[in-house]
């Protein structure tokens, strides 16, 4: 995130998988990731805040672009 926003995880962890959700507080984007809760609560984390990075980018990529239309612009 090109900004320091504040970001809420959420770790759940079910047998052998744990999911983790990252929300941003600021825009409410929210994604998932599901890994082996072996590796820990911070890797996860760091995990899932990077995959909430690279969707935040994204996204702000597609908007630059974008007329609100959707589809493909020519």
């Amino acid at each position: 995130m090109p900004e320091r926003d504040q970001v809420i995880f959420e770790v759940v962890s079910h047998g052998t998988v744990a999911k983790v959700s990252a929300i941003c507080v600021r825009t409410g984007l929210e994604v998932s990731i599901v890994g082996d809760p072996r590796v820990g609560d911070a890797a996860l984390k760091a995990l899932a805040l990077r995959k909430l990075n690279y969707v935040r980018q994204k996204k702000a990529d597609t908007d630059k672009g974008s007329d609100g239309s959707g589809g493909i612009l020519a």
